[in-house]
């Protein structure tokens, strides 16, 4: 494999699936900028009907598109099949979106004219994709962007780059034109070389907080372009009293282990009252003994497909082993069935005495256990966290979720419900190290346009009453 050559495999089995050349930054930028003002000048319902057109063309390919998702990133085809769904239904979702949040409006006055909002578009936007939700996420900047008036150069994860090809390919043959919405393919430096082109006008990012971090230190000194960060989370799910331990079990391991824990909003740590523990961790983990992790297409359907690559499962393991060394104790023992292939089992531990727990995003099935004396000691400990994208709370009142809600620092707040599995008609976002508060999802339209206030008559008409000489 060449240096200007990416080449992915597919998880489950370590084959090639695709490989493709590197992309030429400046000619990318360059096309794009030239493309920018005829598309921004297109009446709003013609993007509205082409994003409505890319719709159709996802939901014709659905099923080789969701098989394709499913062999490049080793995710289950039932799992593939609801991230095309997403894609689909984030087209309404996104021209509701912008009504809402980016319509125009106007107040006429007989004397002082027509005061008025409006919103026009940035210019040239680059997008980011991470490789978990490769068609999904990136979709979720794309298509707002598209419709604001931006055109959007997409450079999707080095691990997932067949998926970004099949969506932008989706995009053309929906009419786009090619040159509005263009594919990058590359790795890091790619991405570096996009992210401080001067051509470039915003920026939205999906993907790790390193990632995350490096582009908000490599444009701090050029406030003009717009920058949106979503950075993923320690995220932390709390038990209390509640006479349903069985769903709570169920709830506990959707949040933890969907995806593999491939998930921003992943639970991340377990926070248990102490008396609860036990009887919790019974019904836990005899729910996690059950679940079926295997390739995409196996029969009987698994819940769990594996980890995006042989890398990332060795870092996870290495993870896990470094809890246990310090302290951990093994409630469940995260297993790899085959050294070649990144397949791995739910892993459970409990972190209550290791001292110094390390706050990071272990972006797999790993959940860590946390004792606590007392809701009190629950909260402190779920805001024990540099970061803040999901928290949930399962059991308890309602004026203790109020004290739950008003307390937690975090994005998204649930009650008897996962952290993860976010609707699209919300804003998705955090605070902390998870996000740059410009929340994605419904709110996706507020960073892909700028308002711009303007007092309008249709003749001059004008006096100064004092200050003037008589001559």
């Amino acid at each position: 494999m060449s240096d200007k050559t990416i080449v992915s495999f597919e998880p489950a089995t370590g084959e090639e699936l695709w490989r493709g050349d590197v992309a030429d930054v400046d000619e990318c930028i360059d096309r794009a900028r030239q493309a920018w003002p005829e598309w921004a000048a297109q009446p709003l319902t013609n993007r509205m009907e082409l994003a409505r057109r890319f719709a159709n063309e996802v939901r014709a390919a659905a099923d080789p598109f969701a098989e394709l998702i499913a062999r490049e990133t080793g995710k289950p085809l039932w799992e593939a099949k609801t991230e095309v769904e997403a894609v689909i239904n984030k087209v309404e979702i996104s021209i509701n979106a912008y009504a809402e949040r980016t319509g125009k409006k106007r107040l006429d006055s007989a004397l002082q004219g027509t005061a008025a909002v409006r919103h026009k578009p940035h210019g040239v936007m680059v997008v980011l994709g991470p490789y978990n939700f490769p068609a999904h996420l990136p979709n979720g900047h794309i298509v707002p962007a598209l419709i604001a008036g931006n055109v959007v150069v997409f450079k999707p994860s080095e691990k997932t780059p067949a998926v970004g090809e099949f969506l932008v390919q989706c995009f053309h043959k929906a009419g786009f034109p090619e040159d509005t919405v263009q594919l990058a393919i590359g790795e890091v430096d790619t991405g570096k070389a996009l992210v401080t082109h001067a051509g470039v006008d915003g920026v939205l990012f999906t993907g790790s907080v390193q990632g995350g971090v490096a582009i908000n230190r490599s444009l701090a000194s050029n406030p003009g372009k717009i920058v949106a960060l979503e950075m993923g989370g320690n995220n932390p799910l709390v038990v209390i009293d509640t006479p349903k331990l069985a769903d709570a079990a169920v709830l506990i391991v959707q949040s933890a282990f969907t995806t593999a824990g491939q998930r921003c909003t992943a639970a991340r740590r377990l926070i248990v009252l102490e008396h609860l523990f036990e009887p919790l961790m019974e019904e836990v983990l005899k729910l996690t003994g059950k679940l079926i992790v295997d390739e995409p297409f196996a029969d009987p359907a698994p819940y769990m497909g594996s980890v995006i690559d042989n890398e990332t499962a060795d870092l996870l393991s290495d993870s896990f082993i470094h809890l246990l060394a310090n302290g951990g104790k093994v409630l469940k023992h995260m297993r790899r069935p085959n050294a070649d292939l990144p397949l791995l089992t739910p892993g459970i531990i409990d972190t209550t005495d290791v001292e110094d727990r390390p706050d990071m995003e272990l972006f797999g099935p790993i959940l860590q256990v946390i004792r606590v004396p007392d809701f009190d000691a629950a909260i402190m400990e779920a805001n024990n966290t540099r970061f803040g994208l999901s928290a949930s709370l399962i059991g308890g009142t309602p004026s203790d979720y109020n004290r739950f809600w008003a307390n937690v620092r975090a994005g998204i707040i649930n009650w008897n419900r996962p952290t993860n599995g976010a609707s699209s008609a919300a804003p998705f976002g955090g605070v902390g190290l998870s996000g740059n508060h410009r929340p994605a999802a419904f709110y996706a339209a507020d960073y892909c346009a700028y308002p711009v206030a303007s007092t309008e008559m249709e003749q001059p008409r004008a006096s100064i009453g004092v200050g003037l000489s008589d001559d």
